[in-house]
């Protein structure tokens, strides 16, 4: 203090430097919602770390969705974590499969597309060539056994009725004969629904034929090692609207050779 009258001076006085306030909601500079960026990323590469130790290649959905859950806080986030693994391509959800190696699936995948679709200049092309060539052989061999059994039928039933010709008007009477001839139809016609009953098809000759075709035609392939299953594989790649070929099947393709349907329905093309 000045004792002389003077007055005080205060000029040069500066007050202290002011101290900058921190935010509540801030934590060592990172804020509240950044920090619980970080945690949920952490959260989900320990859970997809997890995911890649499971040796095996699928689970579950609801295994899938207990993970999740297990490596998280609570289960809404779980969920959501389910839901981020499936839309980044992590994890594949096919209905209540997950696939926990998607590169394996996208691998099969892509060797699944190349079998079944044909590309110009393809080395397939001369291997289904060759079988549709064996199997135009098998089918006329097939065809022709069967024909063969259709005159031996034919025979047979010329030799009985001139048999029942002779027996009638020679050997004996046509009131001895009467009863044997319905006796043998009733006898052809238990045949036939015999025939209807094994097949579920119509008892005709085309019927006949058909089933019996059939059955040479599996009985050649197989003597000759015939690769049905290959045959059917590259026709589908090669012909997209070919029908699944099978020696046991009911159905026959529209065709004026039966024996050489499909041999024929592809060359047609």
């Amino acid at each position: 203090m000045n004792t002389t009258g003077d007055r005080l001076r205060l000029d040069g006085l500066s007050p202290p430097p002011a101290t900058a306030k921190v935010p509540a909601d801030t934590l060592d500079g990172l804020s509240v919602l950044e920090a619980t960026k970080i945690l949920r990323v952490s959260q989900l590469e320990m859970l997809k770390s997890k995911l890649r130790q499971i040796p095996m290649n699928s689970i579950s959905y609801s295994e899938f969705v207990q993970i999740c859950v297990d490596g998280s806080s609570n289960r809404e986030r779980g969920l959501e974590f389910a839901k981020m693994l499936d839309e980044s391509g992590n994890v594949i959800v096919l209905g209540n499969i997950v696939f926990l190696r998607p590169e394996q699936v996208a691998k099969s995948m892509e060797t699944i597309i190349s079998q079944s679709i044909g590309i110009p200049n393809d080395p397939r092309r001369k291997e289904l060539e060759q079988l549709e060539k064996e199997k135009a052989l098998i089918d006329r061999k097939a065809e022709s056994l069967v024909r063969g059994e259709l005159y031996c039928g034919l025979g047979f039933l010329v030799i009985q009725t001139l048999g029942f010709m002779r027996l009638t008007f020679w050997e004996l009477s046509w009131d001895v004969m009467e009863p044997i001839c319905f006796f043998v139809t009733s006898l052809h016609f238990a045949l036939a629904y015999g025939f209807f009953l094994r097949t579920s098809k119509e008892p005709s000759f085309e019927g006949y034929f058909q089933r019996r075709f059939r059955a040479k035609q599996k009985k050649l392939m197989k003597i000759h090692n015939f690769d049905i299953e290959k045959y059917n594989e590259l026709c589908k790649a090669f012909y997209p609207n070919y029908y699944n070929f099978s020696t046991n099947s009911g159905h026959f393709p529209a065709s004026d050779h039966v024996g050489g349907a499909v041999f024929d329905a592809m060359h047609r093309r």
